[in-house]
């Protein structure tokens, strides 16, 4: 009888991988906001895209919760969730701290530290351990915590999931800091990345979502390109498509971005809106939600643009679909992005896309002038022109708006993205399988497996 992982099928003819068996997979995502933000509609899908494959996914999740399909059990791991939007920075009172992930958590915080990442990883860890045997891999979304690690040590292969790497998140940050004060704290905030790079050194294949992502966690977690392999997020195309019917809102411009995250560059699309409007009548749309006394909203109010922008959240996917297809020109003003679904979520939309050059954009959203609008970054006056071209050229946003619905439509599904993950899934498992075998005393498979390697 073959040695092995938890997961690792034993074909007893072949005594190598079973590849045709379903696979069961432990989905972890420290947080799943289900309408604002990536991790929430990857989560969703991809579990959903992967389920229709016929594998069984169940998702362990922090708050918020995501939406999951009816087919998909959803474990939530309560937090302390200190940024609850309702009662932001409540502090615990004493019988609330009943594990050691809420100790981890509580501890963090009073530091001045993002502890969501590590403190989820502590109480996924507890959740899977009595488990080890129920499930074949583990695949992580971001969060990449010490708990992981021990995971992996109880014999469960871990599929590390990195969108982007959030380094990135912090220079931006630190660079957008006014102060000396600020980027202390900011620094001491974001101090959840060095363990986030010591992490992904010990997790043996990890996925990303663009060639762009690749080089940057090369760059900045010093992961060897031999251990990550790009698999693209995909777009529900049933879902986001042309509303014929939806009339457009002259112009009527659209972006989603976090209203107080440097990376999402909405700073630099409301400059170029003041500038816009010097001479033409242009709203913007903002899927998100605005922060009062928060840099977007000190933003607006210095620029006179109250009655020119409108923050939407929370509304239903169809909702959020007409507003898509109301907008004359769809912004993506991103400093960097990992991939950017709302690019191909307008694209194939088949709303007329400005863009900018940061991160995996010219990757995602294609050729300038052909699929899209490019202009660099953190360029107000050249964004509000690149703008302007689009709202005055009815034939070229006729052009580039079918254009690049087609690109999407070409390129990315979830379905393409699940059977590039199933196809990472088995790889780990191989691999794993190896590496178990050349240990001495190596980890027995699980009894599932014993009994299969025996018939």
């Amino acid at each position: 009888m073959s040695s092995g992982v938890a997961g690792s099928r034993v074909n007893p003819d072949t005594q190598g991988m079973d590849t045709d068996l379903p696979l069961r997979i432990a989905f972890l995502t420290y947080r799943g906001k289900p309408t604002v933000g990536g991790q929430g509609v990857y989560t969703r899908q991809l579990s959903r895209a992967i389920t229709d494959l016929g594998h069984s996914v169940e998702v362990f999740s922090g708050p918020e919760w995501p939406e999951t399909d009816p087919r998909i059990p959803l474990h939530k791991l309560p937090s302390l969730d200190f940024y609850n939007e309702k009662h932001p920075l409540r502090f615990p009172r004493p019988h609330q701290l009943k594990t050691w992930g809420d100790w981890v958590e509580f501890g963090k915080f009073l530091t001045g530290q993002f502890p969501e990442p590590l403190a989820f990883s502590v109480r996924v860890r507890a959740a899977l351990l009595p488990r080890v045997n129920d499930f074949d891999l583990v695949q992580d979304n971001q969060c990449l915590g010490y708990g992981l690690l021990g995971i992996q040590k109880a014999g469960l292969p871990i599929l590390g999931t990195i969108h982007h790497p959030t380094t990135v998140d912090r220079r931006l940050e630190m660079e957008a800091a006014n102060s000396m004060r600020e980027r202390f704290f900011k620094n001491r905030w974001y101090s959840f990345t060095d363990m986030q790079t010591e992490v992904v050194q010990e997790i043996s294949r990890l996925v990303t979502v663009s060639q762009n992502s690749l080089s940057d966690i090369h760059r900045d977690h010093k992961v060897p390109m031999d251990r990550m392999h790009v698999v693209p997020v995909g777009v529900d195309q049933e879902l986001f498509r042309p509303l014929p019917h939806v009339a457009v809102k002259k112009g009527r411009l659209v972006t989603t971005a976090s209203a107080d995250a440097a990376m999402k560059g909405l700073k630099f699309l409301l400059e170029a809106l003041a500038i816009l409007r010097r001479d033409r009548d242009v709203d913007l749309v903002v899927i998100g939600k605005l922060k009062p006394d928060g840099p977007a909203a000190r933003t607006i109010a210095s620029l006179g643009l109250e009655n020119a922008v409108n923050f939407v959240a929370g509304v239903s996917d169809e909702r959020l679909i007409e507003i898509f297809n109301e907008a004359e020109v769809g912004v993506v003003p991103s400093l960097y992005e990992g991939f950017s679904l709302p690019a191909v979520e307008l694209m194939c939309c088949g709303v007329p896309l400005v863009a900018t050059t940061g991160g995996a954009l010219p990757e995602v959203v294609g050729t300038d002038g052909e699929t899209g609008l490019l202009v660099e970054p953190g360029n107000s006056a050249a964004l509000a022109q690149r703008i302007a071209v689009a709202l005055d050229d009815e034939a070229l946003r006729k052009r580039i708006s079918a254009a690049g619905r087609r690109r999407v439509l070409e390129r990315w599904t979830w379905k393409h993205s699940a059977l590039g993950t199933v196809e990472q899934y088995r790889a780990l498992l191989e691999e794993s399988s190896v590496i178990e075998e050349r240990r001495p005393g190596g980890r027995q498979a699980a009894p599932r497996f014993q009994s299969m390697a025996r018939s």
